[in-house]
């Protein structure tokens, strides 16, 4: 007899290491048989013990600071339970990480919505989150879920706060006036050559190069048109930033005048007294930001931390600190007079004003056109 449970506890062992079963099916299922048969195995008992750590991965920067400050160490102190954190420039980088890592050592990641949601689907990284262990879940806006539900009726991640990416601009060299009458064709102004920026990302470039020629992002008729578009601006371009943190470092050196830039990082310079300028022109990249579970993670923490950081004064607190405005719809939470006036806010709740990427349209030509955009940030 327990030769046979030894053989079925080593067997849930394997499954649950290669992620097949979740951290508290298989704790419940060892717990079960070794009362049972009385069998005490080497592992059980690390295996058995409480959760102490949890590990987050983000975007660093002023967002990380403010999440960290606001939510992570409130709530640490709360449970005893340690959030472990990492960073990334861009989500491509994690992606990578986790593909070559086994299951459950990358757990939260602080992902950058749908389109990247369905490149995790794909690869089967994703986890099923149990809602009832989110109470919170019911003030985020139903706008921001269904796109990710569309993908995983049982989700994976929590949307958590969202953004633009429009033009940034100094005021002392191109008046308000200039920036909304040219709008985007400010990216491509030989007059700032060589004091132009741009996010070094696939998915934004091509954005804007299909703004810059007159396209629909998201169906885009003439993709050779939008290679020319930004080859043009490459060769304008003083640097290609790769995050947050230099975005905000290059603006306020005023080694650039202009770029494409993250609303957030745009309004802590504003905030700073910096004289940065900000309009997202039509069609401008609209974006959600999740809390993306990832399979393998211990499920029932990752989910009271989510709940944690979902609660209104903390989520509020943090769209504060990192001047993001938090999925929490303001019809059902009142917002504080600062996230409404961060850029972007919808007060409404229903985001009809943002255009988002399509996710299913961008998977379906993500791999061409990021050897493609390689290609061209090479000099091609």
């Amino acid at each position: 007899m327990k030769i046979s449970t030894t053989k079925r506890l080593e067997r849930l062992q394997d499954r649950y290491r290669s992620g097949n079963i979740d951290r508290r099916t298989f704790l419940s299922l060892t717990a079960a048989a070794a009362v049972a048969s009385g069998v005490s195995m080497r592992w059980m008992g690390p295996a058995l013990a409480a959760v102490k750590e949890v590990r987050f991965d983000g975007w660093g920067g002023v967002v990380q600071e403010a999440i960290d400050k606001y939510a992570f160490q409130p709530y640490t102190a709360k449970t005893g339970i340690k959030v472990v954190q990492g960073t990334f420039g861009d989500e491509d980088e994690i992606i990578t990480k986790v593909k070559a890592a086994a299951p459950g050592e990358y757990q939260i990641i602080h992902s950058s919505g749908v389109e990247y949601y369905i490149r995790y689907v794909q690869g089967g990284y994703n986890s099923e989150i149990n809602e009832a262990n989110i109470p919170n879940m019911t003030n985020v806006m139903e706008a921001m879920i269904k796109p990710f539900r569309a993908i995983t009726p049982k989700l994976s991640a929590v949307p958590y706060d969202y953004g633009t990416t429009g033009i940034a601009y100094n005021t002392k060299v191109i008046p308000p006036e200039e920036a909304k009458e040219k709008g985007v064709a400010l990216l491509t102004d030989p007059r700032f050559k060589n004091k132009i920026g741009g996010y070094a990302s696939m998915t934004t470039r091509v954005w804007y190069g299909a703004l810059g020629t007159g396209q629909n992002p998201n169906d885009i008729k003439d993709i050779d048109a939008v290679w020319e578009k930004i080859r043009e601006q490459r060769d304008l371009v003083k640097k290609y930033w790769g995050s947050g943190a230099e975005l905000m470092d290059l603006l306020s050196k005023e080694e650039i005048v202009v770029t494409d830039a993250w609303s957030g990082r745009v309004a802590a310079l504003q905030q700073q007294g910096a004289p940065i300028g900000y309009l997202d022109p039509p069609g401008s990249y609209a974006w959600m930001e999740d809390m993306l579970v990832l399979k393998g993670s211990p499920m029932a923490e990752c989910e009271e931390l989510i709940n944690f950081m979902l609660e209104p004064g903390t989520a509020i607190a943090v769209a504060e600190g990192q001047n993001y405005p938090p999925s929490l719809d303001p019809t059902k939470v009142e917002m504080s007079e600062k996230v409404k006036k961060l850029p972007a806010f919808d007060p409404t709740g229903k985001m009809e004003h943002l255009t988002f990427a399509d996710a299913q349209y961008w998977a379906q030509h993500t791999d061409a056109w990021t050897k493609q955009w390689d290609r061209i940030a090479r000099g091609a």
